[in-house]
């Protein structure tokens, strides 16, 4: 009993955790275990160190007071995640209503990729990315987890036309813009193929001679020619230096993508434009045309190019003539050279001018045929008091031209148009392109020169009005116009006459007006100058008929006329002569 006793049993229990220990002692524990504890912020990426793993979760220790879990499904990406494997997670709570520790290495891996795209375009660095899909107007591509657009323009430094051969494949790229507002990251592959090019750009450029021979690929072609790279440095091919042949577009001949042999032509001094050609690696066409080609040789051809001017005959690719529109047809007025030929038609053409030195060849088609007016039979054909049609194919003020056949037009000089009308200008009596009957009344073949003639197809109607209108014979008229030197009459048969303002006026005093018709007496008649001179006046007024009475008297004595001044004034009526029946049947017949 004495041993149970002597037993101390406060040194032997507690009465609680962390009674036993002196004050000392518990200090001494409590650093101890903060010091195994770290400071951690929430809303951060941190480290953490996996030590489980079980079906749904892994238990990762971040050196906090407790162990945070997150879903096994968030490490789909990881092979075989075990303990000991030290991975980046997202502090979301330090402490949720349960006290747990909530982690999430999803929202880690979206931080931490957008941290290293700012740091990649704050840095210039190159990211390696998977592309993923093509879109609408480019690629997206994966970097880091993050969805990028690559536009299109951005994917090469040539045109890319099919973009779907870059999908499933990792492309390098830089970034260039990122949108924070609504998380649009936008990169660029071109950018870093610009920097390759540019030492390649440098090397050509300083290398670059004229006459210098290179290889390129077609990357872009327009109506006026093609782009050319050159590697790292484009050049133009000109369409007219692409082949000795006229062609109307380049795709006729070359093809996008299509590796060419070409030549340096030209370039500036800042060596930013370069001329390429194709055709002068091979000899020109001139210079293997037949030796026997000269002037007056006849060729054939095809139709290229029809001008305002003429039209251009190509006899083989590269050697072309000009066949102006004066040597297309015989005729002296020219026309459309598209009324001859067109485009593709293929035809026999006369050699008139060659130089071969200069390349520049002239052409005829004319000289084909026989000239019309060295023809045998021109002076009979077109003999003077002949008749013939031709088609009316130019007006001037003093005539028109018509042209009888191919290469022979004639003048019809506007006074032989008509005997009884006054016609101040052609186009009062035909138009352009009106068929016209004519009777020749001069030739001259050496100077090409035809005088025709239409009022001469019917005989002279003055020599009959001369015996219809004798001087104080009574007409009625009428009055067409009026100026302040007299009026003019319509008389019958069509004529037109004449009274001065004096032989005007009525008996009554008062003027004879526009419209009136009335008895007017013959005081003066002209055959040659085609002239009837009347008075109203003199029907009642004996004076003013005095001039007339002289120049019938002269007439008279001249023998020209045979109307006495005192034979009495009659109406003349146009049954009472016979000639003047003719003439009524003429005109009615005309009509």
């Amino acid at each position: 009993m004495s041993n149970k006793e002597e037993f101390n049993w406060d040194n032997f229990e507690t009465k609680g955790f962390g009674e036993g220990y002196s004050k000392e002692q518990r200090e001494q524990m409590a650093a101890m275990y903060e010091g195994t504890l770290g400071e951690i912020t929430e809303k951060e990426v941190i480290k953490g160190t996996v030590v489980g793993v079980n079906d749904k979760d892994v238990i990762i220790n971040i050196g906090f007071k407790s162990d945070g879990l997150v879903p096994l499904s968030e490490f789909r990406d990881l092979d075989g995640i075990k303990p000991g494997d030290i991975v980046e997670v997202f502090i979301e709570e330090q402490e949720n209503a349960l006290g747990q520790l909530i982690l999430s290495r999803k929202k880690a891996k979206i931080v931490r990729a957008w941290q290293d795209i700012e740091d990649a375009l704050e840095n210039d660095n190159v990211i390696e990315g998977l592309v993923k899909r093509r879109t609408k107007g480019g690629l997206i591509v994966d970097i880091y987890g993050v969805e990028a657009f690559l536009p299109g323009s951005q994917i090469d430094v040539k045109p890319i036309r099919d973009f779907d051969i870059y999908v499933g494949k990792k492309m390098e790229v830089k970034v260039v813009k990122i949108n924070h507002a609504n998380d649009n990251v936008v990169v660029s592959h071109k950018v870093l193929i610009e920097k390759d090019l540019e030492k390649q750009k440098a090397e050509i450029l300083n290398n670059l001679e004229k006459g210098q021979v290179l290889e390129g690929v077609i990357k872009n072609m327009t109506n006026f020619g093609v782009f050319i790279d050159l590697g790292g440095v484009d050049g133009l091919l000109h369409i007219t230096d692409i082949s000795w042949g006229r062609i109307n577009h380049p795709e006729e001949v070359l093809q996008l993508d299509q590796k060419v042999q070409i030549v340096v032509l030209d370039f500036d001094d800042d060596k930013k434009r370069i001329s390429l050609g194709m055709k002068q690696l091979t000899a020109h066409p001139w210079d293997s045309l037949a030796s026997s080609l000269e002037i007056g040789s006849r060729v054939k051809g095809k139709i290229v190019n029809v001008a305002d001017y003429g039209a251009f005959l190509e006899l083989a690719p590269g050697v072309e003539g000009l066949i102006h529109v004066s040597e297309m047809s015989w005729s002296q007025h020219l026309r459309n050279p598209a009324d001859f030929v067109k485009v593709s038609d293929e035809i026999e053409a006369v050699v008139l001018t060659l130089d071969k030195d200069d390349r520049k060849m002239s052409l005829g088609i004319k000289q084909l045929t026989e000239d019309p007016w060295t023809k045998n039979d021109m002076g009979t054909k077109y003999a003077v008091g002949s008749k013939h049609t031709g088609v009316v194919r130019n007006l001037t003020n003093f005539g028109l031209f018509l042209e009888l056949e191919e290469g022979i037009d004639g003048l019809v000089h506007v006074s032989d148009l008509s005997w009884t009308k006054k016609i101040k200008h052609p186009s009062e009596f035909v138009k352009v392109g009106d068929e016209l009957q004519v009777a020749v009344l001069e030739l001259d073949v050496d100077n090409r020169r035809l005088a025709l003639g239409h009022k001469q197809l019917e005989e002279n109607p003055w020599d009959t009005f001369e015996s219809v209108f004798p001087i104080g014979s009574v007409h009625k008229c009428t009055v067409v116009s009026k100026n302040d030197k007299g009026a003019v009459l319509e008389l019958p048969y069509g004529l037109e006459g004449f009274a001065t303002v004096k032989n005007l006026e009525k008996e009554d005093g008062s003027q004879v007006e526009v419209g009136e018709s009335l008895d007017f007496k013959v005081s003066e008649f002209s055959k040659d100058d085609k002239r009837i001179v009347l008075s109203h006046t003199a029907m009642f007024r004996e004076d003013t008929a005095k001039p007339a009475k002289k120049e019938v008297k002269k007439k008279s004595e001249s023998g020209s006329a045979s109307t006495s001044s005192s034979a009495p004034a009659e109406k003349s009526t146009l049954g009472d002569l016979d000639a003047l029946t003719q003439l009524k049947e003429q005109m009615e017949g005309k009509k």
